[in-house]
């Protein structure tokens, strides 16, 4: 049996006098592919650097197999002093190919980063980008992730998810991005109030394991008690006349008590509400033609929409595509250069783009919330206490007074979530929120904005939070051209709005290619083919017959394929395979590698020829 990657045993860790980690236990075996996840400030980048070294536990021991090569990528890479992109992505070479550079630079040139580039002047997309391909460029036995996502447009995540897809090592990632972690892991660790416990069982399972666990809990604790409650009310009655032969039971109870001390307490759930201002006319924005340049650069040419008032719009692209530039237009931010923007009417316009640089870092918690003016916040019949309205954002009594720069980042997200969302509004203007949050917050903004009865426009990459909030997507191509789509982001990648843009994700072929065209456009609606939608592409030519026969046999060719890949992931799930049999876990690797990319080249050939089809 071959011996895990990393163990830990017995971890303990303090923060100043806060118990971080409390006997916490965990093993990384060879081919595992786990998502650790719990609340931001629980401890899960400090457990990472931990395992990678770079801190010391206070307590326990962390042992390593002398022979295996871990890489840590940091939630903030720093390039140091590396001279170009180049040198900074070859330090990812494993010592044995140092001076194999045509490995990095293959690296740089699917990634579309100059080799010659100087890693300071990268910005926080491009650095990610580069701090990926280092990490991954010496094929190392256990990866360790932090929130590799970050900065990352969906067109590199769908390529990262490829790459872990095919990585032959083990990782340990954390992620914010649910999506992304429901298709990368096989097994989950849950860090919970300084442990760890470990489902078997891909990110898509733990929102129903972690719910049984924590009843499991609560119908333990009950069961204490009441085992409390009957010892001491016998030890009250009986105990005068049997104390000699009873002193055991006596200390039993007391046992039991100090078990009920000690038992950690639950971290409860977000729980919040918006402060929604008096109803905006029918009619939100009308944009008729707007167009936008920089320079020799088109960034909307010319785009018509009309929201109307409980609408719900996300806006997709790539970084750089001009999201936020088209949102300030929409929003009268920014005037169009040409094409004209109407606003509705008694329009409260809330903003929030996760700039943590607009809270105070010395201010208090409590301060920032309450603006310095007295402990309650909210007006009327929704005004609640300071302390607790934090509470509702999870944060606790004694953090209420604690600065705010002492807060984790996923921390003074939530702060800035819980001060914005005090503000009345009828037209809420997301742009990237989910940054740095923790599951039970994204939950949290999930149902604040599902019960917002006003408008909302949200910038995200965030799939997830897209399907489950908005009602149309606007997808923003770099180039010019913008398109609107009925539903969320999945429903705007089956209608084909992202093909282009996800290259090698397969994922709006597999999904497109079930849907036939008719119905696609009777779900698309007005959303899709009026109200100054544009069509995504221009006829083509008619295919010929050999073609046509190549389009009429790639889905059976694809769903074989993907029965076969179904296979292999399924052999490959079993943590015990790699110890009890290495060459054919190897074996299995190498072969999923290539269906992998055979299934991409056959979906890629199915939507090519089949919007040429449509087309012509």
């Amino acid at each position: 049996m071959a011996a895990p990657l990393l163990s830990a045993n017995g971890l303990t860790f303090h923060l100043g006098d806060k118990p971080l980690f409390d006997g916490l236990d965990l093993m990384v075996q060879p081919g595992d592919r786990l998502c650790l996840v719990g609340r931001n400030g629980a401890g899960k980048s400090t457990l990472l650097k931990m395992l990678a070294g770079l801190i010391e536990p206070d307590g326990g021991d962390i042992r390593r197999r002398s022979d295996a090569r871990l890489v840590y990528l940091p939630q903030a890479p720093e390039p140091g002093d590396a001279a170009s992109v180049l040198d900074y992505v070859a330090g990812g070479l494993s010592p044995a190919e140092r001076d194999a550079t045509h490995l990095a630079e293959e690296w740089l040139d699917t990634l579309g980063l100059a080799h010659d580039a100087d890693p300071q002047t990268l910005s926080g997309g491009e650095l990610r980008k580069a701090s990926l391909a280092r990490a991954l460029v010496g094929r190392p036995d256990l990866l360790l992730l932090d929130e590799p996502t970050n900065h990352l447009d969906l067109s590199v995540i769908a390529w990262l998810e490829g790459q872990l897809a095919r990585f032959a090592g083990a990782f340990v990632v954390i992620s914010h991005d649910r999506a992304f972690l429901e298709r990368v892991s096989r097994g989950t660790l849950w860090l919970d109030r300084g442990r760890i416990r470990r489902l078997d069982r891909g990110f898509g399972g733990f929102a129903d394991w972690s719910q049984k666990v924590l009843e499991d809990e609560a119908e333990a604790n009950d069961k204490l008690d009441k085992r409390i409650a009957e010892e001491t009310r016998w030890s009250r009655e009986g105990i005068t006349a049997r104390r000699k032969r009873n002193q055991g039971r006596l200390r039993r109870l007391q046992s039991l008590r100090a078990d009920r001390a000690n038992r950690p307490a639950p971290t409860g759930k977000a729980v919040a509400q918006t402060t929604e201002a008096a109803k905006s006319g029918k009619l939100v924005v009308e944009a008729r033609n707007i167009a936008k340049r920089y320079g020799e650069r088109t960034i909307v040419a010319d785009f018509s929409t009309r929201i109307h008032r409980g609408d719900r719009v996300g806006i997709i692209g790539p970084n750089g595509a001009g999201k936020t530039t088209l949102v300030k237009m929409l929003t009268g931010a920014l005037a169009p250069d040409a094409g004209t923007v109407r606003l509705g009417t008694n329009l409260e316009v809330l903003s929030i783009d996760q700039r943590r640089s607009t809270l105070d870092p010395e201010a208090s918690v409590w301060d920032t919330v309450t603006g310095g003016r007295g402990d309650m916040v909210g007006e009327g019949a929704k005004a609640k206490h300071a302390v607790s309205y934090l509470k509702d954002f999870l944060f606790t009594a004694a953090q209420a007074k604690s600065p705010v720069k002492v807060l984790s980042g996923g921390e003074q997200n939530r702060l800035l979530l819980a001060r914005e969302l005090l503000k009345p509004c009828n037209l809420m203007v997301l742009d990237e929120p989910t940054n740095d949050l923790d599951m039970e917050t994204l939950e949290l903004l999930e149902e604040l904005l599902s019960d917002f009865d006003g408008t909302i426009v949200l910038i995200s990459h965030d799939r997830a939070l897209l399907d489950h909030v908005v009602t149309s997507t606007i997808m923003v191509d770099g180039r010019g051209g913008v398109v609107e789509y009925a539903g969320g982001f999945s429903d705007a990648e089956a209608q084909g709005a992202v093909a282009g843009w996800l290259d090698g994700a397969g994922g709006a072929a597999r999904r497109a290619r079930k849907k036939p065209a008719a119905k696609q456009a009777a779900q698309a609606g007005p959303a899709a083919a009026g109200d100054g939608a544009k069509p995504a592409a221009g006829r083509a030519a008619k295919l010929s017959y050999q073609e046509q026969r190549t389009l009429d046999a790639l889905p059976g060719e694809i769903e074989k394929l993907e029965g076969l890949i179904a296979k292999l992931e399924a052999l490959l799930a079993d943590p015990s395979l790699y110890e009890r049999d290495p060459a054919r876990f190897d074996k299995a690797t190498r072969e999923l590698a290539r269906l992998q990319a055979k299934l991409a080249d056959k979906e890629d050939q199915w939507l090519t020829l089949e919007a040429r089809r449509e087309g012509a």
